[in-house]
């Protein structure tokens, strides 16, 4: 992604009548929460496909909990169905600590944004190691003097609020256990079941007097061994959720339980990293206290990772049916509510509109509530809903949303002031988001003697760089089937690799070299795969960097 250069267009208002509202926790203070009027949920469906059309009612006041669920509505403390209009703004989980852009710009004219666009909730993801550290990084102490000298954990109470104040729910979401990586399933060797249920148990109690604090999504995409009721304690995602779900609702029983689906499913296929709820039908999570459950899948486009349905000669038609089967029926058949946890895209190919569009309204067309990948412009995946500069609004894909988005405010003037120029201080952006794929569902095996020397192509591009290093994104593209690569530069300036996605990398005698990981191999023909690295360097190569590309 190439960074900005001119700040464009912002919002033209905050939203108006907003008043104070005095919001105490059970074990922290958190006073004098703004609550404002929220975005309103969508318009009634009137084409017969909501299997509860009062899901699709229209608000005008702020989610707050107590939350619970009726067939497939959400309900808020005001007994209002409600539709969850969610975008995720990541950090918290990442080696920061932090939400990702608060080098740029403050928290209060993130959410400003965020609330202007038309959303009514933020999801905040975080790692278990992120809440018991004792700082942060990457924050600009002089655009957020009150945060930068915060905990982790007070940083997310302040977040909370500043939510709060621009009339946003928040649904908290742990991403990761560490802040290195997407682990399968929600314990590690590191961080284990009872310290993921002991977390989640803390901070349904610490919010558990903030309403505003609606939901929690339990672990972020389970994928690999995980299994849905497959009875095998160490990997049923399903009896997992179930243990952690009784844990949370014991110390705040107003809470969404948010599970996620996981990648192989019990008749074999596959889809994407959680986004597999075929077998809820056989294998409901029943919870202690009822009607508290919202599935949330994640799907993606094409350029994420390629699945079978993109090839159907019939695409995008094909989509309803591939969404009705993993997971839409369990809304259609008012079994449960649905919130779509993560969708987004760079929205630059054919195909990745005809999805975006195709989904659009299928979620406006069935009242489903949904969370979008990514508030932030450095998901190497995906990019954001802002420019680099994180104050320019990518209008092309919020004119996508538009649809679901049925309270955003035009984009013209300013809603407030842009940020002055100034360095990017260090540490820099750290786009850790793991993009979330699995295996394709039908992986591409190369053809004999083929290598990727011969058959793909790579182009870096530096994304941001400051005095100690940069952040770079490669775009691979194959032209017959890869099932391995390996990609090279040369930089004497380079010390360490702080982070990597895609690929595994190493610096020696002055040359970075990756190798393909996780969901960047196999590469099929004609297919990207888009990858990046943070290096600690004395700032970035010159342009042109010439990437040498080979096999393990």
């Amino acid at each position: 992604m190439t960074p900005a250069t001119a700040i464009g267009r912002r919002f033209s208002r905050l939203r108006v009548s907003r008043g104070p509202r005095a919001l105490v926790g059970a074990t922290v203070l958190i006073a004098s929460l703004l609550l404002g009027s929220a975005v309103g949920a969508s318009p009634a469906v009137a084409r017969g496909e909501l299997a509860n059309p009062a899901a699709a009612q229209k608000r005008d006041a702020v989610i707050t909990a107590p939350m619970r669920t009726e067939g497939s509505s959400i309900i808020d403390s005001s007994g209002t169905p409600v539709i969850i209009r969610s975008v995720s703004w990541f950090g918290m989980e990442t080696s920061n600590c932090a939400p990702h852009g608060l080098w740029s710009i403050s928290l209060d004219e993130g959410m400003a944004s965020i609330a202007s666009m038309g959303f009514n909730t933020i999801r905040l993801p975080f790692s278990n190691q992120c809440l018991a550290q004792s700082t942060t990084s990457s924050i600009d102490s002089t655009k957020n003097p009150d945060l930068a000298s915060l905990t982790p954990l007070q940083l997310m109470d302040r977040v909370v609020a500043a939510a709060s104040s621009h009339g946003l729910a928040v649904i908290l979401d742990r991403h990761r256990p560490d802040s290195s990586a997407q682990s399968e399933l929600w314990y590690t060797a590191d961080y284990s079941e009872a310290r993921w249920i002991a977390d989640w148990t803390m901070l349904a109690a610490r919010y558990a007097s903030v309403p505003s604090v609606i939901g929690v999504d339990l672990h972020n995409e389970p994928h690999g061994s995980a299994c849905w009721g497959c009875g095998d304690a160490s990997v049923d995602w399903r009896a997992a959720a179930t243990r952690a779900g009784n844990a949370v609702l014991a110390a705040n029983p107003g809470l969404l339980v948010v599970v996620e689906g996981v990648e192989r499913q019990a008749d074999g296929s596959n889809t994407w990293w959680g986004g597999g709820l075929a077998d809820v039908a056989r294998a409901p999570v029943v919870l202690d206290v009822a009607s508290r459950v919202v599935y949330s899948p994640h799907d993606y486009p094409e350029s994420v990772s390629h699945q079978a349905w993109f090839d159907a000669a019939d695409y995008p038609a094909n989509l309803k049916t591939v969404w009705d089967d993993n997971w839409g029926y369990i809304a259609r058949e008012n079994i449960a509510p649905v919130l779509l946890g993560e969708f987004g895209t760079r929205y630059e190919s054919a195909s990745d509109r005809q999805w975006l569009g195709a989904l659009v309204d299928y979620l406006d067309r069935n009242g489903l509530s949904f969370s979008y990948w990514s508030f932030n412009p450095n998901s190497g995946d995906t990019g954001g809903l802002v420019a680099d500069d994180w104050v320019t609004p990518q209008t092309d894909k919020l004119d996508a949303l538009a649809p679901i988005l049925p309270g955003a405010t035009p984009a013209s003037t300013p809603t407030v002031p842009a940020p002055a120029p100034a360095p990017a201080p260090a540490p820099a952006p750290t786009p850790t988001h793991v993009p979330p794929t699995g295996e394709p569902t039908h992986p591409v095996e190369p053809s004999p003697g083929s290598g990727a020397a011969d058959s793909v192509t790579a182009r870096l591009a530096v994304q941001s760089e400051w005095s100690e290093g940069y952040v770079a994104e490669i775009a691979l593209t194959a032209s017959r089937p890869v099932d391995a690569w390996t990609i090279s530069w040369s930089d004497p300036t380079a010390t360490a690799i702080d982070n990597a996605w895609g690929m595994d990398c190493e610096v020696r005698s002055a040359r970075i070299t990756c190798r393909g990981v996780d969901w960047a191999v196999p590469i099929g023909p004609g297919h990207d795969a888009r990858v990046g690295v943070q290096v600690r360097a004395q700032g970035a190569p010159s342009p042109p960097v010439e990437v040498t590309v080979g096999t393990p």
